[in-house]
């Protein structure tokens, strides 16, 4: 195995070990996935955030994120608004009772976050941040890994 393949794949796997660790910490305690998370998280940050929006950052289908969002809707965390300017498209809003949630799972991803990476020395975990944020501009700036 290469080095660059074997890099990929510690990658990979921390991500999976991550993500999964996480996510199942949020559904004992929010009773919330950590992909609902990410919408939420999505939806409350990006102005006037659309379904294209989180399309864009998630490199996920259309489909795939209305449905994830119908449940959100189903769920009372989100509100779905026609848009001011288009209204053929719509805004996503959080509810109350959503940026509630939001709150409060956002508390235990940064808890279970820091103690997952507690071993790892601070200026290491830096230079691991900063070489991801450019990874992701690069892959990003070229429009790779969408779907379709």
């Amino acid at each position: 195995m290469s080095h660059i393949t074997s890099i990929f794949t510690d990658l990979v796997r921390v991500e999976t070990r991550l993500y999964n660790t996480v996510n199942a910490r949020l559904r004992t305690e929010q009773d919330l996935s950590l992909g609902q998370f990410e919408f939420l998280e999505i939806i409350d940050r990006v102005p006037e955030c659309r379904v294209l929006d989180i399309v864009g950052e998630l490199a996920i289908t259309v489909g795939a994120v209305s449905k994830a969002v119908d449940r959100l809707v189903a769920a009372g965390w989100c509100v779905r608004v026609a848009h001011p300017q288009d209204r053929r498209s719509s805004v996503l809003r959080l509810t109350p009772e959503g940026k509630e949630q939001l709150a409060a799972s956002r508390t235990v991803v940064t808890s279970e976050l820091t103690a997952l990476t507690a071993t790892v020395p601070p200026d290491e975990l830096n230079r691991i941040a900063s070489t991801l944020a450019a990874l992701r501009a690069t892959l990003e700036a070229g429009s790779l890994g969408q779907p379709g």
